[in-house]
């Protein structure tokens, strides 16, 4: 599903316009990059919570060469599903 198929599938069944939707969706991602990156967590009880992890530098290799390389250090944005999220899916 894509972003208008999503924003068309919100509109059908809250009864909100597509426009209202996409304003809805758009305040949500919005809000939730805001929220991260003030370095908060943020929960939806019953969906899941979104957070940040932080990631040390680490040493790889390029698998096309074999070539060492370090992998620098950084934050990642990390998800894990509530109970009822993953209940919905079985």
């Amino acid at each position: 599903m894509n972003k208008a198929q999503l924003i068309d599938e919100m509109s059908s069944k809250t009864g909100l316009t597509k426009a209202d939707s996409k304003k809805a969706l758009e305040a949500l991602v919005e809000t939730v990059a805001l929220v991260l990156k003030k370095g908060d967590r943020l929960s939806l009880v019953g969906f899941g919570s979104f957070s940040i992890s932080e990631r040390k530098k680490r040493n790889g290799r390029n698998p096309q060469t074999g070539k060492a390389l370090v992998i620098p250090a950084k934050k990642a944005v990390r998800f894990k599903a509530g109970s009822d999220l993953i209940g919905q899916l079985h």
